[in-house]
């Protein structure tokens, strides 16, 4: 027999110590790592890692052989220990294809198209994806879902969420209370408690395997990008990724840029997600593409939808209206009038002459000041008179003087000043829809309103006059801006997330529109200005809009009416926006394609030039024009089409050339017991006996009908949530609540939110939650180093007939288990001769073990069975050695497929190289040193990718047994 291979599921002997091998790896200097777990009874579930040449050399290492495993007893009644032995190498043994075997079973209820980018990442050699689907879709759920899957195929033990600071505890509930995924909050006071938990000189990345982080974090933190550049994760995912985009605008994105270009190599599996991933810029998508993959462009300037057609998903809600029908109800939208007062008319007809040569002759079209003030004044006076008096300040600090702009706004500054709240017309209107329109009064906790203005002062007056004029109570009104530090936003959020708070209205500026979840209790939300920019609108209407909404949005815009012309066209553009905006949600899909710059800053540019102008109606037009060709069946064809919706047609047949619809394949793995439930119940009963062997008493009750559980957890147990994050674990001496039922944990969710508690007081009982990871664990360990029970049956085999049940691995150079097989190797009776090898499944299935009682006779093991022990790991490894042939020959193909399409972008990226130094004019010293850095670049890049498919794609050269159990039959 050739020596063991080294594989996630072996054993091995190391430092006087038995270790269960949990997955491989290599150095940074190449040397091969393996991470471990404790089996020995002094190092159970401890953690470690081994340099396996070093271990060698000092003759410490040793892979057990399945030859020399101890055949053994099972006292425990019906088997119970080894089919609990069985299950636990079953659920830890690594599914190799690319069907959806837990994701899909998370507590939430999954729409088909939110299984789409799990099962499109599967399919990769490495997962490195944009999810890019539309406001309100999911994408953190459908990250969760990617995240689980490579979780249980042993690709997830670290994991890095980077995000912006208003989603840290969004998403990291989320991904607790839904996927059992323990993300560390490395907020400010998160980073706090970490550096006096550890020593000064330890990578809080390395103390951490889970954590989550604001991206602003990183980036402003210079420790931080330390610890970075020194850690890996299995898995890396960029939330809102379109802020660390490169692009032309401001040192600050700059400076995010580089941070997520430094992350992208720290990971092999890397997630963008986003909504908006594109600014119209070619350059600025493909840097997210070449942090996905740096061979897939040549020219960042120049490519096509064939280049990185697998890099991204993107989709609108009119591509999944059918998914969405039962689950999201159409919104109701409505415009609410505000005639203006008296003195906000005496405003808007000075307005209308009002000249700002000084000002003005400085600035670009769709800049101009009094545009500025015009948009100040369609949110609030008070935000106008803010705007004025401070361009008065700057005015009285410059070199330079300005009379008649100080003139002009000294003129309308005592104007603005003496609007007051029953002057501010739309104020007075706020008052009348809330009250009359909605008859709200702000008694049910769990109907709130949220308030989106894009202007600080509008809010401060709002946040410090509603809740006297509402008649509602302290703290009933509170604000939400981008000036808080990331704690106090968390708080303000988890507070209108919370039935028991004060907190009713919500006034929010723009730091709100991007990924929040403010649907819980809130179904209701009023522009008091509109944005001028169709992306943010978008956004905005997305935060109550979404998939898990329960009620119909209702949304209102607060549009000012004058009589005087001091506005000019500012009416036109507000009605312009909510129509498009409109369209864009029923047919077309992304409303930046309407102005197609794609960016807010600049939409707000285009339409402040058109406003300035007079040339709205012209706009208009323009807008149609561009999204004539989204209106149409798309080509398929153009990259744009796909981002930002169906695209134009040149009316060619496309059905060849269409790309076809995402299979999702979905399995179930093999389990010994009928339901996730009769499996932990049995083994909980096991823990029991264990530990009242000990003189201790597992504090355990079950509703088998509900299929509830509260458990105080064990010691060991204890153990794995004290190194969750302290707002995940429940608090000491409390019962762990955990049920089966989706249900149930939405229950629970809403009852937290009625109880000011931010955790839930029920969790999610599924394949992933730590409970059930510790009783796998627990189970591995059943019986002694290196040893396999043995079950007397009394039928169900015939009359001497032995099984032999092994677990087969064969992993990849990467180390990643490829193949996995469970192998039954039959005997006739006593002698030597194997009668059949056949999958365990088969002979599972036909004796219904778990499922079916078998009385435990306490026998004596057969002296055969030992000698028939050798014949058996022979016939297992020709079998699994024919299951290696068959993943080569099916892999050779795809393998040359990926050679030869590295070497054809290899030539391109070279001949793109050549071509950009051919019209470069300086020295040809300079030119041909700045060539050989880059040429040297692109070789590395190739050459890592290249190595890396070859690993992925090859296998080690001999599987790795180990005899689980023994089943046979007296003759």
């Amino acid at each position: 027999m050739p020596e063991a291979v080294l594989a996630p599921g072996a054993r091995i002997e190391c430092r006087s110590a038995e270790w269960l091998v949990r997955s491989l790896g290599r150095s940074s200097d190449g040397q091969q790592v393996v991470d471990v777990v404790g089996v020995s009874p002094f190092l159970r579930e401890k953690e470690a890692r081994f340099l396996v040449e070093v271990e060698k050399a000092a003759g410490s290492f040793k892979v057990l052989q399945p030859e020399d495993t101890a055949l053994v007893s099972d006292p425990s009644p019906r088997y119970r220990d080894s089919l609990l032995f069985l299950e636990a190498h079953l659920r830890r043994s690594v599914p190799t294809d690319n069907a959806l075997v837990v994701g899909h079973r998370a507590a939430m209820d999954a729409l088909p198209y939110q299984l789409e980018p799990a099962a499109k990442a599967l399919a990769m050699p490495r997962q490195r994806l944009l999810i890019a689907d539309a406001v309100g879709l999911g994408k953190t759920l459908e990250c969760g879902i990617l995240c689980s899957e490579l979780i249980r195929r042993g690709r997830g033990k670290r994991l890095l969420v980077v995000t912006t600071k208003s989603m840290l505890v969004q998403f990291q509930k989320e991904f607790w209370t839904r996927f059992s995924i323990p993300l560390v909050r490395l907020d400010s006071v998160g980073i706090q408690r970490i550096r006096e938990q550890i020593p000064t000189n330890q990578n809080p990345f390395h103390y951490y395997d889970k954590a989550i982080v604001s991206v602003d974090t990183l980036k402003n933190d210079r420790d931080y990008r330390y610890y970075l550049d020194n850690a890996n994760w299995d898995i890396i995912v960029i939330d809102e990724c379109q802020n660390v985009a490169e692009r032309a605008r401001g040192a600050q994105k700059s400076q995010r840029a580089r941070l997520a270009e430094r992350l992208a190599t720290r990971s092999e599996t890397l997630l963008l997600l986003s909504a908006t991933p594109h600014d119209g810029k070619p350059e600025s998508f493909a840097s997210l593409m070449n942090m996905l993959d740096p061979t897939a462009i040549a020219d960042p300037s120049k490519y096509t939808k064939d280049d990185i057609k697998d890099l991204y998903l993107r989709r609108f809600r009119k591509d999944v209206i059918a998914d969405l029908r039962n689950s999201v109800k159409e919104r109701d939208t409505a415009d609410v009038e505000c005639p203006a007062s008296e003195r906000e008319e005496w405003v808007f007809a000075l307005l209308k002459d009002l000249k700002l040569p000084d000002s003005d002759a400085k600035a670009k079209a769709g800049q101009l000041f009094k545009t500025t003030l015009a948009k100040s004044l369609l949110s609030s006076p008070m935000a106008a008179l803010e705007t004025v008096r401070n361009r008065l300040k700057r005015l009285a600090a410059a070199t330079t003087p300005a009379p008649a702009d100080q003139a002009a706004l000294q003129e309308l500054e005592p104007l603005l000043a003496a609007i007051g709240p029953v002057e501010f017309s739309k104020y007075q209107c706020l008052l009348q829809l809330i009250h009359a329109d909605w008859g709200w009064n702000g008694k049910d906790p769990r109907d709130r309103i949220v308030l989106f203005t894009g202007r600080r002062e509008t809010q401060r007056f709002l946040v410090e006059h509603l809740a006297a004029d509402l008649g509602l109570p302290a703290g009933a009104v509170v604000g939400l801006d981008g000036a808080m530090p990331d704690v106090e936003q968390t708080r303000v959020v988890e507070q209108f997330a919370q039935e028991k708070e004060a907190v009713r209205i919500l006034v929010a500026t723009e730091v709100a529109s991007e990924g929040l979840n403010l649907h819980y209790l809130s179904h209701r939300l009023v522009h008091v200005d509109i944005p001028w920019s169709l992306m943010t609108l978008q956004q905005r209407n997305g935060r109550i809009d979404r998939y898990g909404q329960a009620q119909q949005p209702q949304i209102r815009y607060l549009l000012s009416c004058s009589r005087s012309e001091g506005m000019g066209d500012a009416e036109k553009v507000l009605r312009l926006l909510k129509r498009k905006d409109e369209q864009a949600q029923q047919n077309i899909g992304d409303p930046a394609v309407f102005l197609g710059v794609y960016d807010a800053v600049g939409e707000e540019e285009e339409i402040s030039k058109a406003f300035e102008s007079g040339t709205v109606e012209a706009l208009e037009q323009r807008m149609d024009a561009n999204a004539q060709p989204y209106l149409e069946q798309g080509s398929g064809d153009n990259l744009f089409e796909e981002l930002f919706g169906s695209g134009p047609s040149d009316g060619a047949d496309i059905t060849a050339d269409a790309t076809p619809p995402l299979e999702v394949q979905q399995g179930q793995p093999f389990s010994l017991f009928p339901s996730l439930w009769t499996y932990v119940d049995t083994a909980l009963e096991a823990v029991g006996e264990q530990m009242e062997r000990r003189a201790e008493k597992l504090d355990l009750r079950a509703d088998h009908e509900q299929q509830r559980l509260e458990i105080t957890p064990p010691s060991d147990l204890q153990r794995r949530y004290d190194r969750y994050p302290r707002e995940l674990q429940p608090p000491r001496g409390q019962r762990l609540v955990l049920s089966t039922e989706v249900a149930a944990l939405q229950r629970a969710l809403e009852q937290s939110r009625r109880q000011d508690s931010s955790r839930p007081e029920l969790e999610y009982l599924w394949d992933l939650h730590p409970l059930v990871d510790w009783l796998a664990d627990r189970g591995q360990i059943t019986f002694q180093r290196h040893c396999a029970p043995v079950l007397r049956l009394s039928d169900g085999l015939e009359a001497g007939e032995v099984v032999m049940v092994f677990q087969g691995t064969i992993p990849n150079q990467k180390g990643v288990p490829v193949v996995q097989e469970w192998v039954a190797v039959r005997f006739a009776g006593t002698g030597l001769n194997v009668e059949a090898v056949e999958p365990f499944e088969a002979v599972a299935e036909r004796l219904q073990l778990g499922r079916k009682p078998y009385a435990n006779p306490n026998a004596a093991i057969p002296e055969h069975l030992r000698k028939q022990l050798p014949y058996a790991v022979r016939k297992a490894n020709d079998y699994l050695m024919s299951c290696a042939d068959r993943w080569t020959a099916r892999m050779q193909p795809e393998l040359q497929a990926q050679r030869e399409r590295l070497k054809r972008l290899r030539g391109r990226q070279v001949e793109q190289l050549q071509l950009s130094f051919a019209a470069d004019q300086r020295p040809q010293q300079i030119k041909e040193k700045r060539r050989l850095a880059q040429q040297k670049a692109i070789d590395v890049r190739f050459d890592d990718h290249e190595r890396f498919v070859n690993e992925v794609m090859t296998i080690e050269p001999a599987p790795y047994l180990k005899v689980v159990a023994v089943l046979h039959r007296e003759a």
